[in-house]
């Protein structure tokens, strides 16, 4: 089976981890339009514990577009998902979804270009997360 994720541990707190995230994700051009706290909303509706979850929904506009000229039902698939979260042991990951993954399930050639692209700036975003909160 193929991996629909790529992902990283980092060596920062969670809290930072999420802050690093989205700095990183600005600076290869995607903006986050949502942010889904997982942990708040579970222990709000389910009562339980949960560990520390953050989902990301970041979007390059210019390839939301891209994509949605292509195919006008791609938006169940956006905006990419990226997630912080934090394991028992106290390491925090950072996993993005391989866009290349997810849309090999459209049948629709135009949308390969578009996809690669995204998850070469998802990939860089990702592996920046270490320069770029050392730098700060």
């Amino acid at each position: 089976m193929s991996e629909y994720h790529f992902s990283r541990t980092v060596d920062l707190s969670f809290d930072d981890a999420v802050a690093a995230t989205t700095a990183s994700l600005a600076r290869h051009g995607f903006g986050v339009l949502t942010e889904i706290d997982v942990t708040a909303t579970l222990k709000k509706k389910l009562d339980v514990d949960f560990k520390p979850y953050r989902i990301l929904g970041a979007c390059s506009p210019g390839h939301a577009y891209k994509a949605l000229q292509a195919e006008d039902k791609i938006g169940t698939m956006l905006p990419c998902n990226v997630i912080v979260q934090q394991h028992p042991d106290g390491t925090v990951e950072v996993s993005a979804i391989d866009p290349v993954a997810s849309m090999q399930s459209v049948e629709n050639s135009a949308l390969g270009d578009v996809a690669v692209e995204v998850q070469q700036k998802l990939r860089e975003a990702i592996d920046d997360l270490e320069a770029g909160a050392n730098a700060s």
